[in-house]
């Protein structure tokens, strides 16, 4: 316990260092689109499906001097979903699931981070999908890394989210027998200082 205590220690300790030797501004990071990945897995019976959001606006706000501190301010375009069959996504994107007419966008807020491991964190905030805004304990890894010789940040995350939850099972749908409840959200984004 005392040597994780330690590693966490170091590892906040020398991303506040590393943030702390870039301009004041450093706080400030902005999502690169063309880095960054957010997809979304679930099954129809026994088959297996995939999923992008291929259109995510995100910022963060990481303060040097506390790095479990941090505000998330990230918008997901749901239109913009890429998936493999076009009939699927005419049904992902009709009012009984995600209903992008009334609903475009699903957002997450997050205002408080801790540390939980050497380069673990955990993000409390709000997820809103479908005008259904629940509570949510993001957990999300964070490193230091360079995109195109400057210094960026590179945040992965695995996450199980229940999709009735949000609203996006109506009528047919809402029948977790052919398309279980649980959706598995995987992240894996660059952010560049901004």
């Amino acid at each position: 316990m005392r040597t994780l205590l330690n590693r966490a220690t170091i590892f906040a300790v020398g991303l506040a260092f590393s943030i702390i030797a870039l301009p004041a501004s450093a706080a400030n990071w902005v999502l690169d689109p063309g880095q960054s990945i957010v997809t979304f897995k679930y099954s129809y019976g026994t088959d297996p499906y995939e999923g992008r959001f291929s259109n995510v606006e995100a910022t963060f706000d990481i303060d040097p001097m506390r790095p479990g501190s941090c505000n998330f301010d990230v918008t997901i375009h749901i239109e913009d979903i890429e998936v493999d069959s076009p009939e699927v996504l005419d049904y992902l994107l009709d009012y009984e699931l995600f209903d992008v007419d009334t609903y475009p966008t699903a957002t997450f807020k997050a205002t408080n981070c801790r540390l939980t491991g050497v380069n673990s964190f955990e993000a409390d905030g709000q997820l809103t999908i479908r005008d259904q805004t629940n509570d949510m304990t993001f957990p999300f890894e964070l490193s230091i890394d360079t995109c195109d010789g400057q210094v960026c940040f590179n945040l992965t995350s695995e996450v199980e989210l229940l999709r009735l939850e949000y609203g996006v099972g109506q009528g047919y749908w809402a029948n977790t027998a052919e398309v279980p409840n649980e959706v598995t959200v995987t992240v894996d984004v660059f952010a560049l200082q901004q």
